[in-house]
Parts: C-alpha cells; sequence; structure tokens
C-alpha cells in the first residue's frame, strides 16, 4: 500500500460520548480529509477506482472524509482515522476476478428432473378422484 500520509488534513472537533467535563473542553473528535483527485501517489486508473468504489463517501470536492471519536485521545484518534482512511482505499483498489461460466453437469440436471418427478407424482396421488378422471 503507497503511503499517502502526507496529502492528509486533519479537522478536530469537540466529541460526544464518555468523558464527563474532559468532553466539553477538548477537540478530541478527528476528521481525516484526502483529495482524491489531486493525490500524487495513485494513477489516473487507481483513481477511478477510489472514486467508484468510494463514491458514497467522497464529497463533491473529490475529498474522502473519514472520521474517528473511538477514544478520548486526539493522537489515537488521528491514527485511527488514517487506518480506516488506508484500509479503505486498499479495499477499493483491489480488482474483482471474472468469473468463469461451467456447464451444469447432466448428472445434476437429471436428478433435479427425477425430484421434480416424484414431487408432481406424490401431489398427483393425493387428489381426490373424480369422474372426468375415471373417463
Amino acid at each position: 500500500m503507497k503511503d499517502f500520509s502526507s496529502e492528509v488534513t486533519y479537522k478536530t472537533s469537540r466529541s460526544g460520548g464518555k468523558g464527563g467535563q474532559h468532553v466539553n473542553k477538548v477537540e478530541t473528535a478527528v476528521e481525516a480529509w484526502w483529495n482524491v483527485d489531486k493525490s500524487q501517489f495513485f494513477s489516473p486508473e487507481e483513481k477511478i477506482l477510489i472514486l467508484n468504489k468510494l463514491m458514497n463517501r467522497i464529497n463533491k470536492d473529490c475529498f474522502l472524509i473519514v472520521r474517528s471519536t473511538d477514544t478520548r485521545s486526539q493522537a489515537d484518534n488521528k491514527e485511527i482515522a488514517f487506518k480506516k482512511m488506508q484500509d479503505l482505499v486498499a479495499k477499493s483498489l483491489i480488482r474483482p476476478k471474472k468469473r468463469k461460466e461451467t456447464k451444469m453437469p447432466a448428472a445434476i440436471k437429471e436428478k433435479r428432473l427425477e425430484y421434480k418427478r416424484r414431487k408432481s407424482l406424490k401431489k398427483q396421488s393425493r387428489q381426490k378422484e373424480s369422474w372426468f378422471n375415471l373417463l
């Protein structure tokens, strides 16, 4: 994975949750902002992959924003936010393998048809005989 940490900027804000008075005084929540479009560490093809796969997390200015409020420490939240961002980018760069279509074996087709025949006979045997069936 490429180290694009030099392109990431951080913004802090007050975090909710545990901490009592500490929460009201200290800015521990961290947002990591990374401009995907202006990144110099990734090729245009990789940028397109990232933009397509993470389109719901990227704003209209091409910034990928990841927020962390997990701990009461700003430094820890900064590390966590960047780690989350790295994981997202790494997963978005994985290209799925194309599926090879395989032919269904004849034995499996025959087994399915035999099962259908048996089920049909079972249901037919449950029907009441009417005078139409006797003719």
